[in-house]
């Protein structure tokens, strides 16, 4: 069986869109030539005018973008540093989120935007390291965050396929995640719908992104006196929260890992509907950024700011004691 990395899951996942919907066309900074490789070979088979290198302005080309996809198209917008959302994130979400709302479903803006390297990057510090996806979610933006290949491609395909807006992250944790995958299993998959990918019994742990490799890890060297189940919701708006009750429904206990800040990320909204809706066997924890990051350049202060898999397995132990440390 062929091994798939998650770079080039994301690559097919265009490659097919653009072959399989004439509406659709890449646009962003140096993608004709592939700069992070997600566009590698694109330019070549589908030529300028659906690979389309921008100037260097976000706010120009985001803003374009809008454009075309009110006019019938479906732009994807690539950005390679998560802060740049920053620039555009008026464009994003009181211009292209709101069109469809504001009329009643008469225009809709089918606009992907793909972050790719979201997080940290060793050495890329404080203005290229953000993980922000907890902003779109908070502000009703469909978005995703895959954690391996075959999700890559299926959460690209359909936000591509979707009438509204979607903010994809591509975790820089993830990118050289790589599975046994044929290219044929390679499907759509849904928003909204989370992914056991380990079933457990004692304890629940929602994993975003790429810290889902980090939670299948940490349940593995604590399988001998703890079960863990690893939840990944996928998308973290819309959220699965009925697959997320389901799983807390069996384990009783949560615990939330999460590359976003503490405050106001998606780690406290996953913690607060938790104490509105499940009945918890243990007050419910969470792992996640220090309030406020700004990712420094050393590499040790860089990753003392990272969720790790030692805190983790703190946090898992603690819920299992009651909320007591251990």
């Amino acid at each position: 069986m062929p091994r798939l990395s998650y770079l080039k899951a994301l690559n097919r996942a265009l490659a097919d869109e653009l072959a399989r919907d004439p509406a659709v066309f890449v646009l962003g900074e140096d993608v004709r030539v592939g700069v992070s490789y997600v566009t590698a070979g694109l330019a070549g088979k589908f030529g300028p005018e659906r690979v389309v290198d921008a100037p260097l302005s976000e706010q120009a080309f985001t803003g374009f973008a809008t454009g075309a996809a009110l006019s019938g198209l479906r732009p994807v917008v690539e950005f390679q540093v998560p802060s740049l959302l920053f620039l555009v994130f008026e464009q994003i979400v009181n211009q292209a989120h709101k069109f469809s709302l504001m009329t009643g479903g008469q225009a809709c803006v089918p606009v992907t935007y793909l972050v790719t390297g979201s997080g940290s990057r060793t050495g890329w510090a404080g203005q290229h390291s953000d993980h922000p996806y907890s902003l779109f979610a908070h502000a009703g933006v469909k978005t995703v965050v895959p954690a391996t290949p075959a999700d890559a491609y299926g959460l690209l395909a359909t936000a591509i396929r979707d009438d509204d807006p979607v903010v994809v992250f591509a975790p820089a944790g993830a990118l050289g995640v790589r599975d046994d995958v044929e290219y044929a299993d390679l499907v759509a998959v849904p928003l909204g719908v989370g992914r056991v990918h380990r079933p457990g019994t004692q304890v629940t742990v929602v994993a975003i992104g790429h810290l889902v490799q980090d939670a299948l890890a940490v349940a593995d060297e604590l399988a001998a006196d703890v079960s863990v189940e690893v939840f990944d919701p996928r998308t973290v708006y819309p959220f699965d929260w009925d697959g997320l009750a389901a799983s807390v429904g069996k384990t009783g206990r949560l615990v939330v890992f999460d590359d976003s800040n503490r405050m106001c990320g998606i780690g406290a909204e996953v913690l607060a509907t938790a104490a509105e809706r499940f009945d918890l066997h243990a007050p419910p924890a969470r792992v996640c950024r220090p309030d406020g990051t700004v990712v420094p350049f050393a590499p040790a202060l860089d990753r003392a700011v990272r969720p790790d898999r030692d805190g983790l397995a703190t946090a898992i132990l603690k819920v299992l004691n009651n909320g007591r440390r251990p």
